[in-house]
Order: structure tokens, then sequence, then C-alpha cells
């Protein structure tokens, strides 16, 4: 019997000094800086101060310790002790008006031709149908591609796990071969995991393989910068000719999955494979039916149901960590759930990893109310769960690095909104400490919340006026 192997418990001191020798390889040292980090950020002697704050007319992003005014015209970058201008980039035309922006990081273990290549820059596509691809350090345009002259593009993805990213063109007409060969009805069309999922004003969702359409149905390889047979040898990615259509698809491909769900939602997730939805019939209004991708058979206590009386809707999803696990977040309660695969045949089981709760869980509001006179009255109304005067959960947010949860509680109690913010253990659940936001937080206005380490940045929308709210980790 092999001796068991003890856990040693490496303190921050000493995990540095091997930094500083070079002890380890790179993603051994990287690791072991987040844990440094991560023990920094929960232990008691330092508090997110709130460092800054800056108020636009138009919408402000953050994404991967930036933020972005004007369209994305203006940068301020997050590594400081509170936020500096990046860089400023020229006023734009109507036509060269920014549509859609995504964020590019090349993989640590990869090694680009071009050096810029390996460095993050942003893709952006414009009003007039030009993608361009700029430096994120410093704004400056690396590469530029037209796209069409025949089609409106609006809008960029990530399908993060093929490594791809693709571009929508506004909703068209359908001609007689689409209806022919996808079907009446169709009201979107998505990409993830090599999967193209279309939906229907029918309520339904079909998966076809994406793989299998590009081997059928491509009439020619192209590739950016060389001549095409389809341009009759102009080049591809050039103004006015851009990138021609290069996939004839003539019969239907093979339909992996279908379902039919509100609002077209469906997700794909877990270990084994399932899928979440809700079904359209309105007695089932509320419940989310997880099953088995495999045959379609629901879990033992696959049908979770809040029963919240809110405004807001719950929201279910697979866990971003990619553990298979699943979240489930109401008013009240956060519940993460896991999937036990079972060997002895039976469907799979949906369990309970841990849970949280608000503290009005416990302290429900009486429906009956004593006035001063000692007349009893009973409330007409049942307060909502997610009630402005009540402790509230509002989102959720995971920080990949550090393994935590970062969850936005609100509280109405003392007549103005307050938010704070409690950093979770990711495995366990457990509270590991809570920072307090300073600005109040008004329900009756969008919020947008990051988590990124040692940084918490709070955007919100006031009437026609947005706000950046940036608080970083210091020491008391």
């Amino acid at each position: 019997m092999a001796p068991s192997r003890r856990t040693r418990t490496v303190n921050s001191t000493d995990l540095l000094s091997r930094r500083a020798r070079g002890i380890g390889d790179p993603g051994t040292l990287f690791r072991l800086n987040l844990k440094v980090l991560r023990g920094i950020i929960l232990q008691g002697s330092r508090n997110f101060i709130k460092v800054w704050s800056k108020t636009s007319k138009s919408t402000i992003m953050y994404e991967s310790g930036k933020i972005y005014f004007e369209n994305y015209q203006k940068c301020y970058s997050c590594v400081h002790t509170e936020p500096q201008n990046l860089y400023k980039l020229p006023k734009r035309s109507k036509l060269e008006k920014f549509e859609d922006a995504l964020l590019c990081q090349c993989p640590l273990e990869k090694t680009m031709a071009s050096p810029s290549d390996q460095k993050p820059s942003l893709l952006f596509l414009t009003a007039s149908n030009w993608l361009y691809r700029l430096s994120a350090e410093t704004g400056e345009e690396l590469q530029r591609v037209y796209l069409s002259s025949k089609h409106k593009f609006r809008s960029l993805s990530w399908d993060v796990s093929q490594e791809i990213f693709y571009v929508k063109s506004v909703k068209n007409k359908e001609t007689p071969l689409a209806r022919q060969v996808f079907g009446n009805g169709i009201t979107d069309a998505v990409l993830s995991q090599g999967v193209l999922a279309v939906s229907y004003n029918n309520k339904s969702v079909k998966l076809f393989s994406f793989e299998h359409i590009l081997h059928r149905h491509m009439t020619e390889k192209l590739i950016l910068g060389r001549q095409s047979l389809l341009l009759r040898g102009k080049t591809v990615g050039e103004a006015p000719f851009g990138i021609p259509v290069n996939i004839q698809v003539t019969d239907c491909p093979p339909v992996l999955f279908e379902v039919s769900c509100t609002n077209n939602g469906v997700q794909i997730g877990g270990h084994p494979w399932h899928y979440i939805y809700t079904p359209p019939q309105k007695n089932l209004k509320g419940t989310h039916h997880i099953c088995s991708l495999k045959d379609g058979t629901v879990a033992t206590n696959g049908i979770q149901n809040m029963k919240c009386c809110s405004l807001e809707s719950d929201e279910i999803y697979f866990h971003p960590d990619e553990s298979g696990r699943i979240v489930h977040m109401g008013p009240t309660t956060i519940n993460v759930l896991k999937i036990l695969e079972l060997n002895s045949g039976l469907p799979s089981e949906v369990v309970q990893d841990y849970s949280m709760t608000t503290h009005q869980n416990n302290n429900p509001s009486s429906q009956v109310i004593v006035t001063s006179s000692g007349r009893t009255v009973k409330r007409r109304f049942q307060q909502l769960d997610d009630d402005p005067d009540r402790e509230t959960f509002r989102m959720v947010e995971y920080d990949n690095e550090l393994d935590i949860l970062g969850v936005v509680v609100t509280n109405g109690e003392e007549g103005e909104g307050r938010a704070h913010v409690r950093l979770h253990d990711n495995q366990s659940g457990q509270l590991q400490r809570t920072v307090d936001l300073v600005e109040p937080w008004d329900e009756t206005y969008q919020h947008e919340l990051c988590f990124d380490k040692d940084t918490i940045i709070h955007i919100e929308q006031k009437n026609n006026n947005f706000c950046c709210h940036v608080y970083k980790l210091k020491g008391t």
C-alpha cells in the first residue's frame, strides 16, 4: 500500500522566492503567482477601495483589464493603481463607425508568425462592412479586410472551443433554397463547439454539424490576400470584392439534435453531455429540464424550479469553469448542481453540490401587520422576493484564474439601494470575504459588474448617462 501524500502548505514568501530563482516551468510559476494573489485578496489586511469614477454619454465596456469609452475610441488601462488613458483613436465617420468588437488573445503555448500577432488585439466590424484588427495596447491598425458589398454585417462572435470567430449579417428574407434546405421560419443562427444551432419561430432549435457542412458543401477554400477562382482571379478580402460565398448548401444536412423550448433557449454541457431547456407549454413555465443528450431522458431530480415570486426570472446555465456543474440563481438562492452518471443503466442524477441563500430566507416577511392601535391588517399583495427592500442576489461573476465566485447582493433597508460583493470559494461555496460598494445601487437601471483579480469594475446606467466605478485592492 502506497504511503499517503501530505499536502504541504507553502507561504507567499516562499513562493515569491522560488519564482525569483526561476524554479519550475512557466505554467507552474503562473499558477503559483495566482495562488499568491488569491491569498492576498482573501486576507483581511487588505481592502477593495474605490479609486476612480468616470461618466459617459455612451455605453462603457470592460474587457481583460481595459475600459473602453466612446464606442471603443478611448481606452483606459486598469493595471495601475488607478486607470490611466492608454490611447485615443481618431474620430470616425458614420460609415466607419464600429458596430461590434471582439478581443483576440493568443494561447500562451503557441508561437505566431508575427510578433504583433502574439500580443492581444481587437477585431472591429464597421458599418461599411470592413473588419479591422487593431493592437489592444496602442490602437495601431494591424490588418484590414473587406467583407462584402452584397451583405450587411452587424455582429461578431466567438466559437471559443474551435478557436474561430464568425461574422453575422442582418436577417434577410429567406430564399426558396434556404427554406428547402433548413426549413421555414428561421429567426437566428449561432456557432458553438463546432455546431450550427438554428432557431425557428415555432420555438424549436435544430443543431447541425458545421464540420459536415464545410466538408460537403465548400466549393473553394479561401485564403485572405490570395487570388480566388470565385472572384475570377481577384484578391480575397480586398475592396470592392470582399470575401465570396464559398459554401453552397444544396440539401439539408443531418439534424444532430432538435428540441422545442421557450425563447429558443437550449444549453448543452455537463459530464456526460446534457442539455437544459424550458418546455414551451404554459403549465411548465418556470421549470428547467436537465436531460441526457444521448437519448433525451430527463435526469433524476432533473426538473428544477425555484418557485420564486419576483420581477426577474431565475437563471440557469452550465458553470463557466468547465467542471460540468450547473449554476441556478434566483433572487434568494443560488444552487450549484452536479450531474452524477450511474453505472446501473439508470438515468443520470442531478444533486446539489452546495447552496447559498440570502438572509431574507430565514426571516420571511409576515403577511399580517399589527397597527399601532392594535388592529390586525392582512397584506393584500405578497412582497416580491427581489423587492428593493429585501436582500437579493443580482448576479454571479466567475474569475477562472483565482477560482472565485463574485456574488452581487443588494439590500435597500435603509431607504437607499446598497450593494456588496460576496467572494466565495468556487469549489466549496464557502464565503471568503465581503466587499461593500460605495455608490448606491438603483435597481431601476441596468448594472454590470466585473471581478478581475485585484480589480472590481461596476458599470451602471443612469437615465441617459453611464458611469464606471473602479475598485482596487489596497493595504489598510
